[in-house]
């Protein structure tokens, strides 16, 4: 979303990371004023999907390019409230599955019966937005919530990378000979 709101050319975004950029932008936006349909409402299970809902907001975008007679990768007039939309859009999906996945551990014994403890890491964790939004519900379902401090909630992608030069030192699970392995990049 961000790179598609060209944030990197945003005054107030240019050094930030996409997803700080959403953050800090959502601050100072109102996310009633765009409202997009949350994904995956039909099934009933605790999996997260955010591609239906990057669909609508890029349909949204491309609306209000129009709407403003701006082209793709020029910032909107609306950036501020377009970024809480989408900020509170995940926050509410991402509260919502967990909600259903605590329930369910707890239906099925999966949890100790004090002490229970939710804990979010990730690129996602250090969004205060959604970090307050997850606190919510652990209060409301007496959990705890662990999060790792903001500068070390680092992209999931960071994370894989590091594990494989871990592997690699270790000589782990490496594959040396590629011979006869076939892939597609996408």
């Amino acid at each position: 979303v961000a790179r598609r709101l060209s944030l990197r050319k945003h005054p107030e975004c240019h050094s930030m990371t996409g997803g700080k950029a959403i953050e800090h932008l959502a601050q100072t936006g109102n996310w009633q004023q765009h409202t997009f349909r949350l994904p995956m409402q039909q099934y009933r299970n605790c999996d997260f999907s955010f591609s239906g809902l990057q669909t609508l907001v890029n349909k949204t975008i491309t609306q209000k390019e129009k709407e403003e007679g701006i082209h793709e990768g020029e910032i909107l007039s609306c950036v501020n409230s377009i970024a809480a939309a989408v900020q509170h859009a995940v926050a509410v999906h991402i509260v919502q599955r967990t909600y259903r996945a605590m329930l369910f551990c707890i239906k099925n014994g999966l949890l100790a019966s004090t002490n229970a403890t939710l804990v979010v890491s990730g690129g996602v964790a250090s969004n205060q937005y959604i970090r307050n939004s997850l606190q919510t519900l652990a209060d409301a379902n007496d959990f705890a919530l662990l999060c790792p401090p903001p500068r070390l909630c680092t992209d999931n992608g960071v994370m894989i990378a590091w594990n494989g030069i871990e592997r690699l030192r270790a000589g782990l699970g490496v594959l040396r000979c590629t011979d006869g392995i076939r892939y597609e990049p996408k």
